[in-house]
């Protein structure tokens, strides 16, 4: 039996799966699911959604131009059964299926070339617009990040611990440009 594509989505449509439409004018659609069937229904364009083959093709995600694509086209011609013919495809299918793979691995690493730099300078520049939104200790001042790309290791964040008995009637005051002062007598309020 012959697996044809769905009409919308390019998918495989297995024998006696899916459904198939037949218009006034005899032309068939075969459809992989009935998600597929009901977009089509709806007169929806398979390039504007994200999940079919032909907006993956359409945004260069996907081959499109390429010699084993061929190979699977449907030929309506019959042939008479040669039992050498019959072997000789067999294996050219192995061979078709295991160059297209290959040809898809080295298609998506073109792809993808680049793209942990672009993600790196796209995340430095979000940095550098929010630095404001970052902790005190990890702002540009105290961690710069050097030309090279290397992180310069950061400073510790350092907490003075406190000694039993010294220090107890010290208390800290946070300032509003970042900054800590020291005020004597902890055990007194401030009235203003």
């Amino acid at each position: 039996m012959r697996i044809e594509t769905c009409y919308f989505c390019s998918k495989p449509a297995y024998p006696s799966k899916g459904i198939t439409f037949v218009r006034n004018d005899a032309k068939e659609f075969r459809f992989c699911s009935s998600k597929c069937h009901k977009n089509f229904k709806m007169k929806r364009q398979p390039r504007k959604l994200k999940w079919t083959k032909a907006s993956r093709a359409h945004k260069g995600k996907e081959m499109l131009v390429d010699s084993t694509v061929q190979f699977s086209a449907r030929r309506n011609v019959p042939v008479r059964y040669n039992r050498d013919l019959v072997d000789r495809t067999l294996h050219a299918m192995e061979r078709v299926a295991e160059i297209r793979a290959r040809r898809e691995r080295v298609f998506y690493k073109n792809r993808m070339a680049g793209k942990e730099a672009r993600e790196l300078a796209e995340d430095r520049k979000l940095v550098a617009e929010n630095e404001h939104l970052l902790p005190r200790h990890l702002r540009s001042g105290e961690q710069a990040v050097a030309a090279d790309g290397e992180k310069t290791p950061a400073a510790p964040y350092t907490h003075k611990t406190k000694i039993f008995g010294e220090g107890e009637k010290r208390r800290l005051r946070s300032r509003v440009d970042g900054g800590v002062e020291e005020v004597a007598g902890g055990d007194s309020m401030d009235m203003d």
